[in-house]
């Protein structure tokens, strides 16, 4: 019988393995929006006697350097409000100038006692003559401010007290008037959650409001998780709502443009250089522009960074840049900074010329 040869059939190729089956991730590590880290390490913590008790502030650079004094916003503190910032590339470098005194309000530093049932918080103008004992208490002749609402109103008060005490002012989300019914009702509503209940959700959401605006979480879901979970762990709820009712308390800065040629009124505005700004997507653009309205053209000038509620953290390249040029037109000599690229404007900075 003849033998029949089977056909040969080849082996198919074998399929080519995906080298990236084979990878192992290790030492992942979470990674903060911006490179934010922490100051606390950098800074010296001083208590500074006041006549309304004593307060903490946060020495960051080289004492004899020129002082920039930072003022933080409702619900944060120096670490908190001014950590991204500062920790960004610009303003590290910006530390080689100057020396950073970050002044906390009363209580609302991390790890803060509950003040007293009994204990009389500063009023705003109170808050903002306290700087005096952080210049006597650190020798400093004059100082640059930087404040961020609340902190803003605080060293304007200051600055028109003292007017000889500030070189210059970088004021954010700036109000200038006293509080309005409507933001009254809402903060009545969030003092009285606080002392009574702590950090409730109500509270929560406007404090985020306060700082970012509407839908935060469109734009950056790890900064907003972050600053939630701040307002919830590293904040005393009750001093909070102090410092709350003293912001709604507050009364008008009662300063008025002068215009050119006319007597000097009763009602004087600031004398030294503001630098006005404020996030397109902020709530508080309109204070701004009141604000703008009622300081002298000659010396102010007003900005709104684009696509940002919360200018320190969602465009902290831009407000550092806006911050740097600020200065320099101002006569502060940067060294190292001068090699930093100018930041390009269009499109990114809107500016109201006087």
């Amino acid at each position: 019988m003849a033998a029949v040869e089977m056909p040969h059939i080849e082996t198919p190729p074998a399929m080519p393995v995906d080298p990236m089956d084979d990878i192992e991730l290790r030492s992942v590590q979470l990674q903060y929006p911006n490179q934010r880290g922490s100051i606390v390490g950098s800074c010296d913590l001083r208590r500074v006697p006041t006549d309304k008790g004593d307060i903490l502030v946060a020495v960051q650079g080289d004492t004899t350097k020129p002082a920039i004094v930072t003022y933080h916003d409702l619900g944060l503190n120096y670490a908190s409000s001014f950590a991204g910032f500062f920790n960004f590339p610009t303003m590290r470098a910006l530390l080689d100038n100057f020396c950073v005194y970050h002044v906390n309000a009363p209580g609302q530093e991390e790890g803060a006692p509950t003040f007293p049932e009994d204990y009389v918080y500063p009023t705003f103008d109170e808050l903002g003559a306290q700087l005096l004992f952080v210049m006597t208490h650190f020798n400093l002749k004059s100082i640059i401010g930087l404040g961020v609402g609340a902190g803003a109103n605080i060293l304007a008060r200051f600055a028109l007290a003292n007017p000889d005490k500030v070189g210059a002012l970088c004021l954010i989300n700036c109000s200038s008037t006293a509080a309005g019914w409507i933001e009254w009702g809402y903060q009545l509503l969030n003092t009285r959650n606080l002392r009574t209940k702590g950090m409730t959700q109500g509270v929560l959401d406007y404090l985020m409001w306060h700082h970012f605006g509407r839908n935060p979480e469109e734009r950056n879901l790890d900064l907003v998780q972050l600053y939630k979970s701040n307002f919830e762990r590293s904040i005393n709820p009750v001093n909070l709502a102090m410092l709350i009712d003293a912001y709604i308390k507050r009364t008008d800065l009662n300063i008025a443009r002068t215009p050119s040629g006319s007597p000097q009124t009763a009602a004087p505005s600031l004398k030294m250089p503001v630098l006005n700004i404020t996030g397109a997507l902020s709530p508080h653009i309109d204070d701004t522009v009141t604000f703008n309205g009622r300081l002298i053209p000659e010396k102010t000038n007003w900005m709104k960074i684009s696509d940002c509620g919360l200018v320190l953290e969602e465009q902290p390249g831009k407000l550092a840049e806006a911050f740097r040029l600020f200065l320099q037109g101002e006569g502060y000599a940067f060294g190292a900074l001068q090699k930093i690229g100018r930041l390009s404007r269009q499109g990114t900075v809107e500016s109201l010329s006087q």
